[in-house]
């Protein structure tokens, strides 16, 4: 079986005669590594390169089995106790295939688990607010994301999308405002005080905060709608960089943004 291939593989490279750098490796210095290995999955998911992505979801596996087998050594945790523990988890949380409770769709089975994991965070005395569970170390979007899915589950919600565009509007009306006070609507530069920039940086965040709110709403990954942007983003000002021929400091603005056109509308097909 190829996973327990994996795992003889990984006790060879810790074995005292093994890999120096892999021995040399610690459960918090592979942290790191885990959340590169999961983001370069992901890129290649988004990309539609199956090779990529299974060779990737491999890596995302050495990784995982590499800190078990240092966790082990140093007698915390080993493998099979994280098998157990998410087996036993998929089983508590999904008692309309492993027990009697019935469900009428994707939704309630999102409104069920995230009773359950309010249950068991009580049992363990734990922080037992909706939002609890949601990483503080999450990208940005991301957790805005995971804590709007979670306030609506808990019924903390507008009635459709047209609330969560309301609110995006009423967040770029106060960044406009804040813009306004500041002076920075018309120079970056302007000398706005201390106060007024952190208003300003304030007012962005929330304009953030209701953008990822209103993809949640739309059933659109906010992360993934960016990354997406900027790949867009990249490949376009690539395209206009081949083109120019010369340095973009050397160019006006009105050359630039028709050189940005043409670049959008080669690069996308269109």
């Amino acid at each position: 079986m190829a996973f327990a291939r994996l795992v003889e593989i990984v006790d060879r490279l810790r074995a005292p005669d093994g890999c120096p750098w892999d021995r040399k490796q610690t459960v918090d210095s592979m942290a790191p590594h885990l959340v590169e290995e999961a983001h370069e999955a992901v890129e290649a998911i988004e990309t539609k390169q199956d090779g990529a992505t299974a060779e990737e979801l491999g890596d995302l596996l050495m990784v995982v089995a590499l800190i078990a087998k240092i966790a082990e050594e140093g007698g915390r945790f080993d493998l099979s106790v994280a098998g157990r523990a998410v087996c036993d988890k998929l089983i508590r949380r999904h008692p309309h295939v492993f027990g009697e409770v019935r469900v009428d769709g994707a939704e309630q089975v999102l409104a069920n688990w995230e009773a359950i994991k309010k249950e068991e965070r009580q049992g363990k005395e734990e922080d037992a607010s909706a939002l609890a569970g949601v990483p503080p170390n999450l990208p940005a979007l991301h957790r805005a994301a995971r804590m709007c899915g979670k306030a609506v589950s808990a019924g903390f919600r507008w009635s459709d999308v047209s609330g969560a565009v309301l609110k995006l509007d009423e967040e770029r009306r106060e960044l406009a405002e804040a813009l306004a006070a500041s002076g920075l609507d018309r120079d970056a530069k302007a000398p706005a005080t201390r106060d007024q920039r952190a208003e300003v940086e304030h007012e962005l965040g929330d304009v953030l905060l209701a953008s990822a709110f209103l993809a949640q709403y739309l059933d659109i990954d906010p992360e993934r709608a960016c990354r997406a942007s900027a790949r867009r983003f990249e490949g376009r000002f690539r395209s206009m960089e081949g083109a120019l021929g010369r340095p973009m400091k050397d160019l006006s603005l009105v050359e630039l943004v028709a050189a940005w056109e043409r670049a959008k509308r080669e690069h996308d097909g269109r």
